[in-house]
């Protein structure tokens, strides 16, 4: 008995690894990326099939047409899983806000698939109502992250008769089979050209599968779920085909740029590809893929399943959404990043010296910063060479980690200018237009990346309060040091409205002569 179980045994293997096989070998049809037609940028962009660098091609003369997979809505969203969506927001800012291209972008918000059901049942609550709460905390997230709304949320249930209408077209074209039980399979031997992207991985789920390697467009209803009536019988999406019919509703038989996390590279992306361009008939229906590393703990991936995730509410009570997108720019988006207090503090410090810099050149501008030896030249020399630097860096696939890089070197020649006391021949105020116009790259430079600023008021009656304040505590202190006062009461009542005041976005800089003030801004 147990030989005949053992041949068994072998027998399926042998016959799923032959299978595999004699798929490969028909599957070496021409896989390669096809340089778009259109109009060039300056840009260069990652290429995940042709593992190198390629000219960003526009089909359109400035309008970038943008695909991104959104989240399956059954649970809350985590900081490891939010990484990507800011990475791509600081994409998107760069293509739109430094090159002045026009992006039209949709994402699609899975509100029907296994785990969905599983969660419902788990709560026992309607899938809807499940999934309309996690959509909404979704977009709440990613609006504490200051991260853009697409200009399209779409749902998967939305879409169900145009999904329906593509699974059949996939069938009609003989790429795609319908199984006894009413669920239908993409046929990648048929359709030759299956792994673009990645080497597909053998996935034997159904045993009435041709191929391995063969996947899911429609799946067959199951008792107590969730169901459509199709030509097959009543039955729901697979995975991969929501995101291909909503792309091409939107978009067409061709799209710029398709986005996601890195695990969605296959088979998520590589059968949105396959059956696409079966359906487009064409041979390319992407033409870049944008893929963005995960965030990890100590070596392993955040993750729900793993129970290791942070939410994105808990992360905020600690951090800042300004620091964590620092995090992001400090990190090259195709990367893993690994998680720890140690690179969060780092761009903490790099937050607080870009916020010090504008602070120290809003009070050289006026008139409150009485130090500083401004060598005019050299200082605007430096400028321009840091706006080329940053614009060869961001036209090189996004590389905003040397961007940062060449902003840092341009902050600190500006402060070790303003606070250079030594031989100053230059009297105050011949160097303003400098200073202003390394002021204001800086700041714009940094709102271009989502950093946004936390000056919320100008109110002059505010402004003037503060300045009141300011001054007494100024006159208070000085007076206490002068004389030297044994009781320092007065002196720690200084100190503790410095202190306070900062907890509300007022800094307080106590100079020789004078004490400066400014509202924080990061």
């Amino acid at each position: 008995m147990n030989l005949i179980i053992k041949n068994i045994f072998s027998y399926k293997v042998n016959k799923v690894y032959h299978q595999f096989v004699h798929t490969e070998t028909k599957l070496k049809k021409q896989i390669k990326w096809l340089t778009p037609a259109g109009y060039k940028t300056d840009i260069v962009i990652y290429n995940p099939i042709t593992k190198c660098k390629v000219p960003l091609i526009l089909k359109n003369k400035n309008i970038l047409t943008w695909y991104v997979c959104g989240p399956t809505v059954y649970d809350s969203a985590h900081i490891g899983h939010a990484m990507t969506y800011v990475h791509l927001d600081i994409i998107r800012r760069i293509l739109t806000d430094h090159f002045n291209i026009n992006i039209v972008m949709a994402m699609c918000l899975t509100d029907i698939d296994d785990k969905i059901i599983i969660r419902s049942k788990e709560l026992k609550q309607n899938y809807k109502d499940l999934t309309r709460y996690y959509e909404n905390e979704f977009i709440k997230d990613m609006k504490m992250l200051n991260v853009i709304k697409p200009h399209l949320y779409c749902r998967v249930t939305d879409y169900i008769p145009q999904i329906i209408q593509f699974v059949k077209s996939i069938v009609d074209k003989d790429n795609a089979y319908v199984l006894k039980d009413g669920s239908v399979y993409f046929d990648t031997c048929k359709y030759g050209m299956y792994g673009k992207l990645s080497t597909p991985l053998l996935n034997n789920s159904h045993p009435d599968k041709k191929s391995a390697m063969d996947f899911c467009l429609w799946k067959a209803a199951k008792e107590n779920e969730p169901c459509w009536k199709s030509l097959w019988g009543f039955g729901r999406p697979g995975w991969h085909i929501e995101c291909s019919t909503i792309a091409s509703i939107v978009f067409g038989n061709s799209v710029d740029i398709h986005s996601g996390g890195i695990d969605l590279m296959f088979p998520h992306h590589e059968n949105e590809e396959a059956q696409s361009c079966s359906y487009h008939e064409v041979e390319q229906w992407v033409n870049y893929w944008v893929h963005c590393g995960h965030l990890s703990l100590k070596d392993v991936k955040m993750s729900k399943s793993l129970k290791n995730v942070i939410s994105i509410k808990e992360f905020l009570k600690k951090y800042t959404a300004n620091q964590f997108r620092m995090l992001c720019l400090l990190s090259n988006y195709k990367n893993e990043l690994k998680f720890s207090d140690v690179i969060m503090n780092n761009a903490i410090d790099i937050l607080h010296k870009i916020e010090h810099f504008i602070n120290n050149c809003d009070n050289y501008i006026a008139g409150k910063w009485n130090i500083g030896n401004i060598d005019e030249v050299s200082l605007l020399r430096c400028l321009e060479e840091t706006k080329n630097n940053v614009n060869i860096a961001l036209a090189d696939d996004f590389n905003t980690v040397q961007a940062i890089k060449s902003l840092i070197n341009l902050i600190d020649i500006g402060n070790k200018m303003l606070h250079d006391s030594k031989d100053s021949n230059i009297t105050y105020g011949t160097c303003i237009p400098a200073i202003a116009a390394v002021l204001n790259y800086i700041s714009t430079i940094f709102s271009k990346f989502g950093i946004s600023n936390s000056s919320t008021t100008n109110d002059n009656k505010i402004n003037n309060l503060i300045e009141c304040l300011i001054k007494f505590r100024h006159i208070v202190r000085n007076k206490v040091l002068e004389h030297d006062v044994k009781d320092k009461t007065l002196l720690i009542a200084c100190d503790k409205i410095r202190s306070e005041l900062s907890t509300y976005g007022i800094i307080i800089k106590d100079c020789k002569t004078k004490t400066i003030w400014n509202i924080k801004r990061y």
